[in-house]
């Protein structure tokens, strides 16, 4: 007779084999509000290849194993000779090997470039955050190196291709490089001038050597590094090759990975230098400045990446919420819980029309959009990714103790959420950034207040909020104390024209009732039972 107690039943299946980035309209409207008209069609096939490959069971997979089975430090052979080698599971390499294909360290010299590839990060970062690390730095290490022409012609080929390689060779001999960035010290944290790795000048022009350490190095599989060290002249860039071209291992010791709360198939290391071979970047005494591209580019991609673990968490909340059923109907018919899936779904799009919105900065790379960006990217990286924790939290709460359970999902993206905050500069260097912008750079803010004027008169509320930023703006006393509530403000009227413009109404509306016109209480699900709640909801769901 078969068993009649473990009948499954009112189970939502698992959202798996869908179309990643299809079925995010939020995502996909705003790829095509950025990209030419000429190259939209073939953009769309590009993002819906990696959409499909993303929702797979056989990525999910992937996903799970690389998180499982973290990477391991070997730090000598088997007959003692130094080695420093981490080791990956197989499905960290099918990540990271999928991501450089799909063009995610490739936007600097392809027409709409950063905006393909900041949707293609968006949504293969839904599969594993982790890989992102590399990719991101290769990709932001490009306008760095750029600072110095010879090295742009002889790396930047290699960190832009779209083949990946794994395993320590000289860059050379391969037909793609990865890149990985040491700037942190014990002594400093963010604080990089604090650094005391010494950098003394060989006789041939532009080498040093390193004596050092680094409390935080990322990646450390990759080919090359950007490094912070204090030359002669002062605090500089430096490019630490991982293998020298005459086939030898550069010095670089691995002392430990370390132990993270999240983020776990990704390799986070402390080393040291100890007469490590490097190529000065730009000129001795500029490295702060030599980065800052860098810096921007990487922060960019933190708001990217907080934006892609808040869509993958909602689209799982109303998935559940879709086929679960409790209370005599369906979830996401009850309105109490329509209004928790609403309001994060609302977060979501916000996150993502901004993110995108930035990415379509580089791409014009205009004076105006440069200076829009010097505000804006700070801006978005604190507000974002500080939504982030909150976002993912309450979407595992919709799927009750089924979401507490690691099988689900989400308790490896509530893990992972906090990072991005953290990475580049956490809540407070992204706030003291913005005062220094608008402190010294007039320019910025006269772009930031063009690009929220663009929707001036179109929504009471918005309005209102852009005269209040005014006001908060024209008062510098206590400033400094008041920096994050300042940044707050700007991210939201910034999130709340672009929203106005290019979203249904029904998204603007609810946006600005809530997050500008603070009818709103401190927790999700408290957004005004007036609003279209059910459309806002429909429109963030994931079909399968």
């Amino acid at each position: 007779m078969a068993p009649t107690t473990h009948t499954v039943t009112n189970q939502a299946p698992p959202l798996v084999g869908y179309d990643v980035y299809t079925t995010d309209r939020a995502l996909t409207e705003a790829v095509e509000q950025h990209v030419d008209p000429g190259l939209i069609d073939g953009v769309r096939d590009e993002l819906a290849e990696l959409g499909r490959t993303a929702g797979s069971a056989q990525a999910q997979e992937w996903g799970a194993q690389a998180n499982e089975n973290p990477p391991k430090l070997r730090t000598h052979d088997r007959y003692g000779n130094r080695v420093d080698e981490v080791d990956f599971h197989p499905a960290w390499h099918r990540l990271l090997g999928k991501a450089v294909s799909a063009g995610l360290t490739n936007a600097w010299g392809r027409p709409a470039g950063h905006v393909r590839r900041a949707a293609g990060f968006l949504v293969w970062t839904q599969v594993e955050a982790g890989n992102g690390c590399p990719v991101s730095m290769t990709h932001a290490s490009v306008p760095a190196l750029r600072t110095d022409p010879a090295l742009a012609a002889e790396w930047e080929p290699r960190l832009t291709s779209q083949v990946y390689e794994e395993g320590l060779r000289p860059a050379s001999a391969k037909a793609g490089a990865l890149f990985g960035m040491g700037m942190t010290e014990k002594q400093g944290g963010s604080d990089v001038r604090a650094n005391t790795t010494r950098a003394e000048p060989l006789a041939a022009d532009g080498e040093y050597v390193l004596t050092g350490h680094k409390w935080f190095c990322s990646a450390p599989m990759s080919d090359g590094f950007l490094v912070l060290a204090q030359a002669p002249g002062g605090l500089t860039c430096f490019l630490v090759p991982r293998v020298l071209e005459d086939e030898t291992r550069n010095v670089f010791r691995i002392q430990r990975l370390k132990d993270k709360l999240g983020n776990r198939s990704n390799a986070s290391s402390e080393v040291e230098f100890e007469g490590t071979w490097a190529r000065r970047v730009g000129e001795e005494g500029r490295g702060v400045r030599t980065i800052l591209e860098m810096v921007a580019a990487t922060r960019v991609d933190c708001a990217v990446g907080s934006a892609a673990l808040m869509r993958q968490a909602v689209a799982q909340a109303i998935h559940h919420c879709a086929y679960r059923s409790a209370f005599g109907g369906v979830l996401i018919d009850k309105p109490l819980m329509r209004n928790v899936l609403a309001d994060l779904a609302l977060e979501s799009e916000a996150a993502t029309a901004l993110a995108l919105r930035l990415a379509a900065a580089y791409d014009a790379d205009t004076e105006e959009e440069r200076a829009f960006l010097r505000l804006a990217v700070p801006a978005a990286k604190y507000w974002v990714t500080k939504r982030c924790t909150p976002t993912v939290a309450e979407a595992l709460e919709c799927l009750g103790g089924n979401g507490y359970v690691e099988e689900s999902g989400l308790p490896r993206l509530l893990r992972e959420s906090p990072l991005n905050s953290i990475w580049e500069g956490s809540g407070n260097v992204q706030a003291l950034d913005v005062l220094r912008a608008l402190q010294r750079e007039p320019l910025a803010l006269n772009a930031f207040l063009q690009e929220v004027g663009k929707a001036r008169g179109a929504d009471h509320r918005l309005d209102g909020a852009i005269k209040d930023l005014l006001t908060e703006l024209a008062d510098l006393d206590g400033i400094e104390a008041r920096a994050r509530r300042l940044v707050e403000r700007m991210a939201l009227v910034l999130q709340g024209s672009l929203l106005v413009r290019w979203a249904p109404s029904e998204v603007s509306d609810a946006f600005c009732a809530s997050r500008l016109g603070r009818d709103w209480g401190t927790a999700f699900g408290t957004l005004p039972h007036t609003l279209d709640l059910a459309s806002i909801v429909e429109r963030a769901r994931a079909v399968v």
